[in-house]
């Protein structure tokens, strides 16, 4: 494999690698793609895969600072799957 291929590769997680990565199991994000809730995702080759720069960019995006803060609130009522 070169090594501009392989650099390619490791940009991009398989579901079981993303999940582990956010704390979540892989069942919670295969739910979350599936109502569209969770970080934006490729199909490569016929398999699911999440690149590590979009993990980060969704993982960011549900950051709160306060358990009063709105978006911590409309998570925990929908069950975390606003994110």
């Amino acid at each position: 494999m070169s090594a501009r291929v392989a650099e390619f590769a490791a940009r991009f997680l398989r579901t079981h690698e993303a999940a582990r990565i956010l704390g979540l199991s892989p069942r919670t994000l295969e739910k979350y793609r599936c109502h569209g809730s969770g970080p934006t995702f490729r199909k490569l080759g016929g398999r699911v895969v999440y690149a590590i720069d979009d993990l980060e960019a969704w993982a960011d995006q549900a950051a709160c600072r306060s358990t009063s803060d709105p978006r911590y609130v409309e998570a925990r009522a929908v069950g975390h799957a606003s994110r």
